[in-house]
């Protein structure tokens, strides 16, 4: 690994981030995580200008070299499907302009990563994230999914790692 990973879990109202590093000797530890909030009391440009701002604020903090995001999968309601759509990208940009590596993975692929069952629930994450990582302390849902966006970007890249070595 090549420092710091941000996890990302998008949301128009409420998202969060984790940060992880890993270590060589197979360990990760936990430098943050929370919750950025919006206030849905103004426009949707501010609260969009908002998440940019702070995500940018989390990246000038803690310095990760790349951001995981989770992609964005809503089937019912097509207005919140294009709010998340919007809240997605402003986070992407700022990770983009932040010069960060991106990469995406599914709601499925992150539980299989963190729980071992694509179908898991928030509570078994939240369960497994805490478990993992050592966190004894409540975490937010938002927060939780973050860090396991950022877990399961982690165990690709050493699968990856270990399949690069593999070959002739």
């Amino acid at each position: 690994m090549k420092g710091p990973v941000l996890g990302i879990d998008p949301g128009s109202v409420a998202t969060g981030y984790g940060i992880i590093d890993a270590h060589s000797s197979n360990t990760v530890s936990v430098l943050g995580a929370g919750v950025i909030r919006t206030n849905t009391k103004r426009s949707f440009p501010e609260r969009l200008k908002h998440l940019y701002d702070s995500l940018d604020i989390v990246i000038e903090k803690y310095r990760p070299y790349c951001a995981a995001f989770e992609q964005v999968f809503v089937a019912k309601n097509p207005g919140a499907a294009l709010k998340l759509g919007h809240a997605r990208a402003a986070l992407l940009m700022a990770a983009i302009n932040s010069g960060l590596e991106i990469y995406e993975y599914s709601a499925l692929e992150v539980k299989r990563a963190v729980v071992g069952y694509g179908r898991a629930d928030k509570h078994q994450v939240q369960q497994m994230v805490g478990l993992i990582l050592g966190i004894k302390t409540h975490l937010p849902k938002d927060a939780a999914d973050a860090l396991a966006v950022a877990l399961c970007h982690i165990q690709s890249s050493r699968l990856n790692s270990l399949i690069e070595l593999e070959l002739p």
